[in-house]
């Protein structure tokens, strides 16, 4: 699996190397794979955000996966038709939000995960399970509130065997 790239786009208010993402990279690390995780602080447009990974994307070789949680799942799907990436793994994806309902990324044709919490205050859960249903991709749905930080090995876990079915 060695070449891959496992890009991380962080949430609205967190950072590029907070615990969820730190492990995660350990886990692709794990797997041969190199890491990199944009920093997005200081940027509240989500379309900016997009252009910024889109960006980093673009001076990294090889493959990708793109893997984004909250606000970086939107972005990491919206960036997806211009980095082409090998699949998605998305964490609570900030979609169907109100008033950016139609801004909601649509045109995936990589696979995707979603990892979700049931008790996610911030972003329902039925707002993954929608997409979910309408692009046909795996869902895992934890008892867990939207940062999911209880949730970290469930998470590692099912990052490791989503790396892995894409080799």
């Amino acid at each position: 699996m060695s070449g891959m790239v496992v890009v991380f786009s962080h949430g609205k208010e967190s950072g590029p190397w907070g615990s969820k993402i730190t492990a995660m990279a350990d886990v692709a690390r794990s797997l041969g794979m190199a890491v990199e995780s944009v920093d997005y602080r200081g940027i509240a447009d989500p379309a900016a955000r997009v252009e910024k990974l889109v960006a980093a994307a673009a001076k990294l070789s090889g493959p990708k996966v793109l893997v984004g949680s909250s606000m970086g799942g939107h972005v990491s799907a919206a960036a997806a038709p211009r980095v082409a990436p090998r699949g998605l793994y998305l964490l609570a994806p900030a979609f169907y939000m109100p008033g950016l309902e139609a801004r909601t990324p649509q045109e995936i044709s990589c696979p995707v995960a979603i990892v979700h919490g049931w008790r996610d205050q911030i972003v329902p859960v039925d707002h993954s399970i929608r997409w979910a249903r309408e692009h046909r991709a795996a869902l895992h749905i934890l008892d867990a509130e939207h940062r999911l930080e209880d949730q970290i090995a469930a998470i590692c876990g099912l990052l490791r065997s989503f790396l892995t079915e894409l080799n």
